[in-house]
């Protein structure tokens, strides 16, 4: 596994999913980053890790978009600019959650090389894939200095 952090670029396989992407024309990036979601949702056996690898990159080309995701990685990750990815936030959490499900072989590798960081890395990504609810507001108070107050959220 030519692997040298737990980023999602930080392998051979995702570094070249990107550099597939920078090559790919403007209007085929979208579809290839489907591609690499579908396939790894689609695997219902066992699950190799190359596209494990392409799918955990392609989840955070989409995350990388939403709100509070993090930028890609500026050396590894695609340099030419992609379009709106948003609409594959579920695709993206389906296959982030495939990938942490056995039978998986980058599951596999990460847990054999104390892979803690890799499955916070995960957990964070998934995090920023999650639509949040909205936040809720309480009815206009006629004689209320603030009418629309927002109501703080309940501690689980």
């Amino acid at each position: 596994m030519g692997t040298w952090d737990v980023g999602p670029f930080d392998n051979d396989t995702a570094a070249d999913f990107s550099y597939t992407l920078d090559e790919a024309a403007a209007d085929a990036r979208a579809g290839i980053i489907l591609g690499a979601l579908t396939r790894v949702i689609d695997i219902a056996g066992y699950l190799e890790a190359p596209e494990s690898e392409e799918g955990v990159a392609a989840a955070a080309l989409v995350a990388a978009q939403c709100p509070k995701g993090e930028p890609t990685d500026p050396v590894y990750g695609p340099e030419e600019p992609l379009p709106d990815l948003t609409g594959l936030r579920d695709l993206a959490l389906q296959a982030l959650d495939r990938v942490m499900t056995e039978p998986s072989e980058l599951m596999d590798l990460w847990d054999e090389s104390n892979g803690a960081p890799w499955g916070t890395h995960i957990r964070n990504l998934r995090n920023v894939l999650t639509p949040q609810p909205p936040r809720r507001t309480t009815q206009p108070a006629l004689n209320h200095p603030n009418p629309l107050r927002v109501i703080p959220e309940k501690p689980p």
